[in-house]
């Protein structure tokens, strides 16, 4: 690419993360490539000093946007709950009965801590037949691309995400040999280092031989790319509601979280549920947004948890089906299913036809045992508040053929004739003759 001839406009989005992610000198490099002239758009949602030495190194007496409106939008926009439960299983039993009672309309993102509990969320909604895809930083970005155009075209309504955060690093180049390494330099303002636990405690790890910019206490862990975030720069269509099902850590975390929905001039919903342990964090994120807007605007979710009591022996059973070993079986069936379907090993399966024999003929892997029971909500677990409100799905019936469907329902007839529970008859049924002896 002859960038000198044929650039005329460059966009920098969230210019926040490029030299975050260590980008500084690729940057630079690209920037001996590009014309004297041309227009460039620097795009951040946060003013840091990453984003000002990125500022004097691609723009030249820019022009400065800022707008006066918050980072998230009003109350007549976005409505925001918070859901105080006392226990792990009031979760599941609430977003149970949000999803199968139809009280959430339209699709929704849900935001979990951990990969584990991403699966574990995603096996608990197959038990009730709710179709869901997890999307976290352990799966290659094809089939990253793949979730993402599957949710927007509307096969997929739910998205059970982690939105893990990269720490940032800082923008240094390695010394050559010969030279002296430089001083380790301070984290960035802002810097969080996960090594260095709650409180003010400073952070006293050092920077591992021959990387100087990478932290010890910051490298990723193993199999996950660094720079997934699902929280920030995806936008998903159609998106009503998001739901943290696991409280973020940071106030910003949560902006960015529930910013996914409420798009333009489309409502949104967002709810977020804590538990006893997550109440600081929760507290922290409402005085942030009260401290920007004047007044908190996450309100109180009016809901019983005693009209939903009859869902809560389901929920029990759907939480007892999906164990750890049914979430480690589950990780493992997906990476075995991106390697069938990796086009970089396609190769090596040509040259290597036992290893895909090896893995298409392995025993397949149940990651929970589905209780069918489970699918179908009967009318009489609706709560009575509820009734006018909620909307289960519909049971899904076989197709029959016309003989079949007529002698279907004249046997469901005779049945209901029979049942003495259905009719308050009870009819004594005659005793079969004994065939003839024969001549």
């Amino acid at each position: 690419m002859f960038l000198k001839s044929s650039l005329e406009l460059l966009v920098l989005d969230e210019a926040d993360l490029l030299l975050s992610f260590g980008f500084g000198e690729d940057i630079k490099a690209l920037l001996c490539q590009l014309p004297k002239i041309y227009q460039a758009l620097l795009m951040s949602a946060t003013f840091s000093p990453d984003v000002e030495a990125l500022n004097e190194l691609v723009l030249h007496n820019p022009a400065r946007l800022c707008p006066a409106q918050p980072r998230l939008p009003g109350g007549r926009q976005l409505r925001q709950f918070a859901l105080r439960c006392a226990k792990e299983e009031d979760k599941f039993l609430l977003l149970c009965a949000l999803l199968k009672l139809g009280l959430l309309r339209g699709r929704a993102l849900l935001f979990v801590g951990t990969l584990a509990r991403c699966y574990r969320l995603k096996l608990f909604l197959e038990q009730f037949g709710i179709a869901a895809c997890a999307l976290n930083a352990q799966l290659p970005a094809a089939s990253r691309a793949h979730i993402l155009t599957q949710f927007n075209l509307g096969i997929y309504d739910y998205i059970v995400a982690t939105d893990e955060e990269v720490p940032a690093v800082p923008s240094k180049v390695p010394p050559r040999k010969g030279r002296k390494a430089a001083a380790p330099a301070a984290h960035s303002p802002g810097w969080r280092c996960p090594a260095a636990g709650v409180g003010s405690r400073p952070c006293l790890c050092p920077f591992p031989p021959g990387v100087p910019a990478l932290p010890a206490c910051a490298l990723p862990s193993r199999g996950q790319d660094a720079e997934f975030g699902v929280a920030r720069g995806i936008d998903f269509r159609d998106l009503a509601a998001v739901i943290n099902f696991d409280v973020p850590g940071s106030a910003e975390a949560y902006i960015h979280r529930v910013g996914r929905t409420a798009r333009a001039d489309n409502p949104g919903t967002a709810l977020t549920l804590a538990l006893p342990e997550e109440y600081p964090a929760l507290a922290r994120i409402e005085e942030a947004l009260a401290a920007e807007d004047g007044q908190c605007p996450l309100q109180p979710y009016q809901l019983c948890t005693q009209q939903i009591e009859s869902l809560r022996y389901r929920c029990r059973d759907a939480m007892r089906a999906v164990t750890k070993q049914a979430v480690k079986e589950a990780r493992l069936r997906e990476i075995k299913e991106e390697l069938l379907n990796s086009d970089k090993l396609k190769c090596h399966f040509e040259d290597n036809p036992r290893d895909l024999q090896v893995l298409r003929h392995d025993r397949p892997l149940h990651p929970a045992s589905l209780l069918p029971q489970l699918r179908h909500l009967p009318e009489y677990l609706v709560p009575p508040s509820l009734r006018g409100i909620a909307r289960p799905e519909p049971q899904k019936r076989r197709r029959l053929s016309r003989g079949g469907a007529s002698r279907r329902r004249a046997s469901c007839r005779a049945q209901g004739r029979a049942n003495p529970l259905q009719s308050f008859k009870y009819a004594k049924r005659r005793a079969r003759r004994p065939p003839p002896p024969p001549s």
